[in-house]
């Protein structure tokens, strides 16, 4: 290979952008779903919680 073609070569390799896909992880959309699936948990466990408190300390 000639110094020109491997000049060349260089320039065109650092002129133009590569793009790494990041296969780590989850997709967005699967990340998504699991923490809305959490949030969900937990939303259920506060409620069922607070209604055990108030039905225990109800005058009756």
């Amino acid at each position: 290979m000639s110094p020109i073609q491997q000049t060349v070569e260089y320039i065109i390799d650092t002129l133009t952008p590569t793009r790494r896909h990041d296969e780590r992880g989850l997709s967005q959309s699967t990340e998504n779903a699991i923490l809305l699936a959490g949030a969900a948990g937990i939303a259920v466990i506060i409620i069922t919680v607070i209604t055990a408190y108030v039905t225990d300390n109800l005058p009756g």
